[in-house]
């Protein structure tokens, strides 16, 4: 993402939590005075948004300096991005920095928690996330989810052509509605359609579908319909994503069955965010 428009979107962040100035701030610290703070992790985890963390402190006159890189495992009380600068600013963003750094992190480290999990049973299983984002912070969560280690799926709605089963309901026939996507998309993008029965799937791969989703299947399920894929000759004609009901309890089980892609709305809408605290380290004016 360009940097300018990096910064305008997080600093409408810091808009929405400051209101008309951080009053306790205002009051108590003189508006002159510099200091230095460093960010800590507090539980151990995979750090994400130090980029994003610095570039939100420069737009607004800080000096930064990241001790680690995104992506790396963390120990409690180990520093991350060290900040110098006015004291006031620092103190009136610290919440929403900390706030966007604990998501971002808490979601690449339940990302790369499944991720190990599935390469250590020996399964090259692509594990995704969904569009199941919060409002306005689809680009971050989504960044979060490749710093894991896992796979953004779809950013936006233009990405690719997905047809659900609101879609096939309004057109009344799957294979008519493949049909009149490959006849208007560009090639430059690829046709998944949502399956809800082994039916569906085989109807999918014979309309020549690029990714067929397996909603809510089992296990065994899942199992069935590739084997059926794979008597009709149709199995290598089209990745097999399943999808719904899958977690990290589950996954090694959904995993087993060869899919191609898993994809997990829990990555993003159910990872508990990482503790960390910004501190105060020195104060070189005042």
């Amino acid at each position: 993402m360009p940097r300018k428009v990096l910064e305008e979107k997080l600093q409408k962040f810091l808009e929405e939590d400051i209101g008309q100035g951080d009053i306790t701030t205002s009051l108590t610290i003189p508006d002159n005075a510099i200091v230095a703070a460093e960010i800590f992790a507090k539980e151990k985890g995979i750090v994400a948004g130090l980029e994003e963390a610095s570039v939100f402190l420069e737009s607004l006159g800080l000096r930064t300096k990241a001790k680690v890189a995104d992506g790396t495992e963390v120990k409690p009380k180990m520093p991350l991005l060290e900040a110098v600068g006015n004291a006031r600013t620092l103190l009136s963003l610290e919440r929403t920095l900390l706030n966007l750094l604990s998501r971002m992190s808490g979601i690449a480290t339940m990302t790369s928690s499944i991720v190990k999990k599935v390469r250590k049973a020996g399964y090259g299983t692509r594990i995704a996330c969904t569009r199941k984002v919060a409002p306005g912070l689809a680009y971050f969560d989504k960044k979060a989810v490749t710093i894991g280690g896992g796979d953004v799926h779809r950013l936006h709605l233009d990405d690719m052509v997905l047809i659900k089963d609101n879609h096939v309901a309004i057109i009344g026939d799957a294979t008519q509605a493949i049909r009149k996507a490959r006849e208007n998309v560009s090639f430059s993008k690829k046709i998944e359609i949502e399956a809800t029965s082994l039916e569906d799937a085989v109807k999918a791969a014979e309309a020549q579908a690029d990714i067929i989703m397996l909603d809510n299947f089992s296990p065994s399920q899942i199992k069935k319909t590739l084997r059926a894929l794979e008597k009709k000759k149709l199995r290598s004609e089209a990745l097999i994503e399943a999808s719904g009901g899958i977690n990290e309890g589950n996954v090694l089980e959904f995993a087993a069955t060869g899919v191609d892609i898993l994809s997990l709305g829990e990555i993003t809408q159910s990872a508990k965010a990482l503790d960390m605290s910004l501190e105060i380290v020195k104060v070189m004016k005042s």
